[in-house]
């Protein structure tokens, strides 16, 4: 089975020139007795917790109440980017965005989302397509050594590269998420090989990079929209796979794929900072 990594959400979508509003249902996938998670106490499935400081450019994207939902990273004092799927559920205003921390429940700093731009051609033509969406925050970040914006890589990491995932996700399906961040490293691999490790599932896009080691090792509930980094730049945001690191890929979107759509998406967004 598929599922999108995460307590999947809506949120409001504003119209750009880019983008368009979106109203979907939320998914609702569950979970056969086939696939249920290996459960490996105190970390993301097969990770370790990280160091600290390690990603200053990590986000966590939480319920107004302060329970972690969602991943995402810094591109400016005023936008974040994440899975589109991570703000596609309840309304902008049942949601914060956490930076400088790697204990989610200690905020450096509390920011609140003013509107999101997700993909125009978000689950389109099939679902999990163009999984991802910049969101504008309602004040700027201040940034210091524990909050910094993440570099963008121009280059695709080959396969059999290794990518480091960072990420509060949990340690099982519906599991509670992880208070230290987590970091582990994957392997990329080939893309004609991950649609045949998922049976040619139309979900597996040209947008998405593939990521297996081996079976207990990978992403879980909570992770999307965080980031993939290879050589210490941005090359992917979590999406979906099977629940959870149960021996097929992971999927994350491409961000050397999307990077004319991140770049021409906050251009063409005329929104001035106040």
């Amino acid at each position: 089975m598929l599922w999108h990594w995460t307590r999947v959400w809506q949120v409001l979508v504003l119209v750009g020139l880019s983008c368009f509003a979106h109203d979907a249902e939320a998914k609702r996938l569950h979970l056969d007795d086939d696939h249920k998670a290996p459960k490996i106490d105190g970390r993301i499935v097969g990770g370790v917790e990280a160091a600290d400081n390690a990603a200053p450019f990590q986000v966590s994207i939480q319920m107004i109440w302060g329970t972690h939902g969602c991943g995402g990273v810094i591109l400016n004092e005023r936008w974040i980017l994440t899975a589109g799927h991570c703000v596609n559920d309840d309304s902008l205003d049942q949601l914060r965005v956490v930076v400088g921390t790697n204990n989610y429940t200690a905020p450096g700093q509390i920011l609140y989302p003013e509107f999101s731009l997700v993909h125009c051609r978000y689950d389109l033509p099939y679902m999990y397509h163009n999984d991802i969406a910049l969101v504008r925050l309602n004040d700027s970040i201040v940034f210091n050594e524990r909050v910094q914006v993440v570099p963008l890589s121009d280059k695709n990491p080959p396969v059999g590269a290794t990518v480091t995932l960072t990420g509060w996700g949990t340690q099982y399906l519906n599991g509670a998420p992880m208070q230290m961040l987590q970091t582990i490293n994957l392997t990329v691999i080939d893309h004609d090989d991950c649609v045949e490790e998922w049976s040619e599932n139309p979900g597996v896009d040209i947008g998405h990079i593939c990521t297996f080691t081996r079976e207990g090792e990978g992403a879980c509930s909570g992770d999307s929209g965080g980031p993939i980094m290879w050589e210490g730049k941005l090359v992917g945001l979590v999406n979906w796979g099977a629940p959870c690191a149960v021996g097929r890929p992971d999927m994350h979107a491409n961000t050397v794929y999307y990077q004319d759509w991140i770049r021409r998406t906050m251009s063409e967004c005329k929104v001035k900072s106040s």
